[in-house]
């Protein structure tokens, strides 16, 4: 181009030398030209500078707009969503042609004919606004639009107008009309958080685009200039306007007839209601759970805009019955304490519920209310879990050669720590001598606890717990055994869940399989497997467990009328009340307390607040399950043994049954007890026992209505 005015500069001056041209008039001429070689410099210098840094257009036609993650529950219903920007991206063969039709009569009539800029537009904007005195018409084509949403700043600016046209001139010349206008119509905000046709379809009318009637998509097709100002939710009359605005446009193009017109403008509306970002109506905790799961997996930033789909473990029914229980039993608490009336404030509570089979949590609330609190207790609060941590003691003392048939004498004793001297009390606040394990677990003798934990050692013991998995910090003292160290509800479900199991321990999982926009699978997420005790360590545990129901503290869930295997358990002063049991198909555990430590109230133990609780949520879960007992392993042996010593039966003697490892039975024959002859003969009924493996002497035993 410099070349070019360089001749003809030398030519037009020659001329005038040749024929004696006057100097003033030259030099005139010249000056000419040197101005118009400085605008030519300054020209392509700024063409240059704008053009330096824009982006490439070239793939832009390939571009995958972000998408909503939707979130589904067990049963396929819709849990909630996860998205930056709301969007639910279509191809142009899904979106029928009257909606195409509206929006390009309605923001860019020559698309077909123009090269990316409209010049015949921008001149009548132009004068439109010097006329208005102010912006009151745009000159900006579809493929302007395109540009500024996915390449450009939303400066305003002349210098980026300019860039905005150079790429518009580019982006024609590399992508088809039908692939700018797909773009543009899944790039387009809409209003309400609502971005493209396909998502405020949803939004506003509860439907696919491919579902929209005429009235509906002229109605969407007047709102990209302004669509806070003419949203038909808040501003129904400014909508219409809009609306018959683009009918009308639709007619001078002679895109619909008048009665079709007359038609969709007579046309009412159904609007559906607006829905948060992430639904909290249904299970909100769980969702929070998910969506820290998505982050870790693809990244917190990432993952809302991936347009995934994911499948998860969640069951509403169960969601829905473990709220209410944990209400109701909340409800039940102050009624009798008076917590939630002037200072006192109300007790949280939390529970969680795993499929034994899949691993899969099928129901998590984590506080009384998400409203008021969106700490979830399940998963983040760690608490004292008192007599609940009791059955992880005597699980390493059965790995130890223990039986349940072992006898430990119940009876003071002191121990020093750090120069402190400590004993261990029962809740009785007395002592019951010689006692068998099961006996001590059936009725959660501390004392018997903490001299097992003594003779185990605590690098044992601490290793140990941690292979069942809990995974937070154990304290290195003997007051271990009675549940000080703090731990999550999580993770003592994940460590019941080894018993339950017969011995694998389950990562408990929220998310079972995740698919893209169009339904391909991404992952299936099948939680693993790990033995990490044996089948019949586990066994005997759940043996133990379910006397701790028909015979111990946990006698209140006896009327779920099912085999059961569970512990209760309460923290010093009454601060925390638990329930951990399980059925051979579902485990459930719940944990009641206030976020700052205080009493829960006297006597308010986990017997009595939270196995109720447990129970509600048991009767709703279990009632389309068939009935199962636990399944006993090929390596468990049932011998009858004499119910004060623990040694084999003799013939003819006192008896009951007891499960034993096989080959750790007891060979050594009890002795004959001495005969003491009453004064007056009393003849007693034997009572009947529901279940062969509960020891005949544990209904007999003292045993308080709430003990821990």
């Amino acid at each position: 181009m410099l070349c070019m005015a360089s001749r003809s500069y030398y030519s037009v001056t020659s001329r005038y030398r040749y024929r004696g041209g006057r100097p003033v008039r030259l030099f005139v001429i010249n000056l000419g030209y040197l101005v118009l070689l400085a605008s030519l410099g300054f020209a392509w210098i700024f063409y240059q500078d704008l053009t330096r840094a824009l982006p490439e257009v070239e793939h832009l036609a390939e571009y995958a707009s972000p998408a909503a993650t939707r979130v589904y529950a067990a049963d396929g219903s819709v849990l909630g969503e996860f998205y930056q920007e709301k969007r639910y991206p279509v191809s142009l063969e899904h979106i029928p042609p009257f909606v195409q039709q509206a929006f390009i009569v309605a923001e860019d009539a020559n698309f077909y004919q123009h090269f990316g800029i409209d010049v015949m537009a921008i001149i009548r904007a132009l004068l439109a606004n010097w006329r208005a005195g102010r912006t009151v018409q745009g000159g900006s084509t579809i493929t302007q639009q395109v540009v500024k949403s996915l390449l450009l700043t939303p400066e305003r600016s002349y210098r980026r107008k300019i860039q905005e046209i150079i790429l518009s001139i580019r982006l024609e010349r590399h992508a088809s009309k039908a692939e700018i206008l797909a773009l543009y119509l899944n790039q387009i905000y809409l209003g309400s958080g609502a971005y493209g046709v396909e998502t405020a379809a949803r939004e506003y009318f509860g439907k696919s685009v491919t579902d929209l009637s005429l009235a509906e998509a002229t109605l969407l097709a007047g709102l990209p200039p302004a669509p806070s100002r003419y949203s038909p939710r808040r501003h129904f009359e400014r909508a219409k306007f809009r609306q018959r605005y683009v009918l009308e446009r639709m007619l001078d193009e002679h895109v619909v007839s008048y009665t079709r017109a007359m038609d969709a403008w007579k046309e009412s509306f159904s609007f559906r209601n607006p829905r948060p970002a992430v639904s909290f109506a249904r299970a909100p905790h769980f969702m929070m759970r998910v969506r820290q799961f998505l982050g870790d997996r693809y990244g917190r930033e990432v993952s809302p805009q991936l347009g995934l789909n994911v499948h998860t473990t969640l069951d509403p029914v169960w969601q829905r019955a473990g709220e209410r229980a944990i209400r109701n039993g909340i409800h039940a608490l102050c009624e009798q304490t008076g917590c939630g009336q002037g200072d006192i404030p109300w007790p949280e509570g939390a529970l969680i519920s795993i499929d034994l089979t899949s691993g899969h949590i099928k129901a998590m609330v984590g506080s009384y209310d998400f409203r008021r609190s969106q700490f979830n207790h399940a998963t983040q609060a760690r608490r004292q879990p008192g007599s609940a941590f009791k059955p992880l003691v005597y699980a390493a003392a059965l790995d130890r050669n223990y039986t349940p048939a072992s006898i430990i004498v119940d009876s003071r004793v002191s121990y020093q720590d750090r120069r402190r001297s400590w004993t261990p009390q029962n809740y009785e606040r007395r002592y019951f001598g010689p006692t068998r394990l099961r006996k001590a677990l059936t009725l959660s003798r501390n004392v018997v606890t903490v001299k097992m934990a003594a003779a185990l050692g605590m690098d044992y013991l601490t290793t140990y717990i941690s292979q069942l998995g809990i995974r937070s910090s154990l304290a290195r003292n003997l007051s271990l055994a009675l549940g000080t160290s703090e731990v999550t509800l999580l993770e003592l479900a994940r460590a019941y869940g080894v018993f339950a199991t017969g011995g694998f321990m389950l990562e408990p999982s929220v998310v079972s399989r995740i698919t893209d926009g169009q339904g391909n699978s991404l992952e299936d997420l099948t939680p693993q497997r790990k033995q990490v005790i044996s089948a019949e360590t586990a066994y005997l545990m759940t043996s133990m467990l379910q006397s701790v129901v028909e015979a111990g503290t946990g006698r209140r869930v006896q009327s779920l009328g099912r085999s059961v295997a569970g512990k209760t358990g309460t923290s010093d002063d009454f601060h925390d009340a638990w329930f951990m049991g399980y059925t051979p198909d579902i485990l459930t555990g719940v944990w009641i307390g206030f976020d700052k430590r205080r009493s829960l109230g006297e006597r308010q133990t986990g017997g009595r607040v939270a196995a109720p609780i447990w129970l509600e949520f048991m009767h709703a879960a279990t009632q389309d399950l068939p009935m199962r007992d636990f399944k006993i392993p090929e390596g468990i042996a049932i011998t009858h043994i004499d119910p004060r010593t623990g040694l084999r039966a003799r013939p003819g003697g006192p008896s009951l049954l007891e499960c034993f490892r096989r080959g750790t039975e007891p060979t050594v024959f009890a002795k004959a007890r001495r005969r003491v002859v009453p004064k007056k003969k009393v003849v007693a009924k034997a009572p009947a026992y529901p279940d062969p493996l509960v020891p005949p002497g544990l209904l007999a035993a003292r045993s308080p209505e709430d003990g821990f």
